[in-house]
């Protein structure tokens, strides 16, 4: 029993780091470098915040 469980975590585990390395070939190829380091929000968030001293 535990052995199965064990072989279905491996498996599960495999199966995420695919998905993650599909989904990083997919974003790098189809966003450019310019647009995944981008800061945007962060210059929205730096002239919508007051700070009072």
């Amino acid at each position: 029993m535990w052995v199965y469980l064990t072989y279905l975590c491996w498996a599960v585990c495999v199966g995420l780091g695919g998905w993650m390395l599909f989904d990083w070939y997919k974003i790098d190829t189809t966003y450019s470098e310019d647009t995944l380091t981008s800061s945007r929000e962060g210059e929205i968030e730096a002239v919508s915040e007051k700070h009072k001293v």
